[in-house]
């Protein structure tokens, strides 16, 4: 009996780190479809329309039922705090990508730290490890010494750390509410933040702004969802390592629709990157066996 609950401790924790990782995909590939509407939109209203889209879907999925739970739900405070994606969002007008993604990518390290001060979480000197180099990889990739602490430096800054905050309030939550409340409450904060300002600089998409932007709530809201579901099934300081995969995803999109050529370092912070994903799943795997 014992060695079965271990097994079905071990897949859960492997298939939280695989939902996770969808997610990152998905939310790289929303961020690419951001980056082409922004030449001709506010990020206000990219934001706007998609939580309407996003919030359209769940009624379509949950009734009216899931907006009076939602209501009543205890996690309506802790997920306020995840509007720190658009301090993240008006930064990149002014940031290019690289730069942009690595100053965010102190995140991981903040929920690591926070998971252990806020969640009690046991983080092996392992794993502490895996975080280090991943951001190392990060480092060399993009090459942030040239920057300065500029505005839009420190709103990605201040979007880092409430995504932290966010991350683990919604771990030490997670397991008590429906990931569709979660879903709901954090896109109802985007609308309600975004509106005014979607709606003093509104321009008419056309055909395919329209379809980018359905596009990005429909990649958003299946992100945000399966996120969700990662964070139930695994410790947040396993799962936030895998958040520096986004940055090879958005190195890819970047050749595949732009036609961008990463640098020599850029392959090489990818390595560390995936090397410390690498190392973290094979620790949890070798972990759990012994146990077992």
């Amino acid at each position: 009996m014992a060695e079965v609950v271990v097994l079905d401790s071990r897949e859960r924790v492997l298939a939280g780190i695989l939902f996770t990782a969808a997610a990152y995909f998905l939310f790289s590939a929303q961020d690419a479809s951001i980056k082409l509407l922004v030449a001709g939109m506010t990020v206000w209203q990219i934001m706007f329309v998609r939580s309407i889209t996003v919030l359209l879907a769940c009624g379509a999925i949950g009734g009216k039922r899931l907006f009076a739970d939602t209501i009543d739900s205890p996690i309506v405070k802790p997920m306020l705090v995840r509007s720190a994606w658009l301090c993240y969002y008006n930064a990149a007008r002014s940031l290019q990508l690289a730069e942009l993604t690595t100053i965010y990518y102190a995140a991981p390290i903040i929920v690591t730290v926070l998971s252990v001060l806020i969640l009690g979480e046991t983080v092996p000197l392992l794993r502490w490890t895996a975080v280090f180099i991943g951001f190392v990889g990060v480092f060399i990739a993009c090459d942030p010494t040239r920057l300065g602490l500029s505005v839009p430096v420190l709103l990605v800054l201040a979007a880092a750390v409430l995504w932290g905050i966010a991350v683990v309030l919604m771990r030490k939550t997670a397991m008590q509410e429906r990931t569709m409340i979660q879903l709901v409450l954090n896109n109802f904060y985007f609308l309600l933040f975004s509106a005014v300002p979607a709606l003093i600089w509104w321009r008419m998409p056309d055909g395919p702004q329209l379809l980018l932007l359905i596009s990005v709530g429909a990649l958003g809201g299946v992100a945000q969802y399966v996120l969700f579901e990662g964070m139930k099934r695994a410790p947040v300081s396993i799962v936030a390592p895998f958040e520096y995969t986004s940055l090879v995803w958005a190195f890819a999109l970047g050749f595949a629709i732009w036609g961008d050529v990463p640098r020599t370092e850029v392959f090489m912070g990818a390595a560390l990157i995936v090397g410390a994903g690498l190392l973290i799943v094979g620790n949890e795997h070798f972990r759990k066996r012994e146990q077992a």
